[in-house]
């Protein structure tokens, strides 16, 4: 099972640069996007029909911003919009799709980089979701695998200039700690698992300064499974030379 987890910066932003033909050649099973900037009038994903894919969209109530839309070449037996709190769905934040060995929970978590108040937002909801987790995996049903752009890093080896960015919003101590204690809950990074701890893999970088062309980057995309699923991982990569957007694809292949 090939899934692909990718913050687009703009649906129709990146079709304009080529998205369908790089999904056409990469063949996804499931695709998560992020940040899809549904705006005012529907997104037009005719072209992912056409190459075998059901849609699910979760927008953001605000024209333009944030969202998140999952595409899937297998039937999902349960699609779940949302999280169940206002504050979060309004923004588009959560998609869940429930498929026979795996429950894709496709997440576009908040940035705070705009300032302390969305900094303070994105802590809150960083907590929220953690409690939002523990709830969903005591529930039962398939273990979960965790996509998206978590706007956080987890270690130094994870962005090209950690000193400089110790309190940084994305690498703050309070971030980081979260991310040990997520993954401490019984998560697999499933880069780190394929890679073990090789520096110098990214998958956001500015669009300033020719900050890619350097691989000068945070790798802020990721995709993290259940323990339970950890003897199905095949393959995890991410995919630096696609370029549709400021972020890269992040993917996993599961075998079971």
């Amino acid at each position: 099972m090939n899934i692909i987890t990718y913050n687009v910066n703009g649906l129709r932003s990146a079709l304009s640069k080529g998205l369908l033909d790089w999904v056409r050649a990469a063949q996804p099973d499931v695709l998560c996007l992020q940040e899809i900037k549904a705006g005012r009038e529907p997104l037009d994903v005719s072209g992912f029909a056409e190459l075998g894919y059901q849609a699910y969209l979760h927008a953001a109530q605000k024209p333009g911003y944030s969202g998140v839309a999952t595409f899937t070449k297998r039937p999902p037996r349960a699609v779940v919009e949302g999280c169940g709190t206002d504050c979060y769905d309004l923004e588009g934040r959560v998609l869940r799709l429930d498929f026979e060995h795996v429950s894709v929970l496709n997440t576009y978590m908040p940035s705070g980089t705009s300032g302390p108040e969305r900094q303070a937002f994105k802590v809150q909801w960083l907590h929220f979701f953690r409690d939002y987790v523990r709830q969903l995996r005591a529930a039962g049903g398939p273990p979960l695998l965790i996509g998206g752009d978590f706007n956080c890093c987890q270690t130094d080896i994870d962005l090209h200039n950690p000193k400089a960015n110790q309190n940084s919003p994305g690498f703050t101590p309070e971030e980081r700690q979260w991310f040990r204690d997520f993954l401490q809950d019984g998560f697999v990074d499933t880069f780190r698992h394929h890679h073990g701890e090789a520096a110098g893999h990214y998958s956001w970088w500015t669009y300033r300064a020719g900050a890619r062309k350097r691989n000068v980057g945070w790798r802020l995309d990721h995709l993290l499974v259940e323990e339970r699923l950890r003897p199905h991982i095949r393959e995890a990569h991410l995919l630096p030379d696609i370029v549709h957007s400021d972020h890269c694809p992040a993917q996993v292949i599961l075998e079971f």
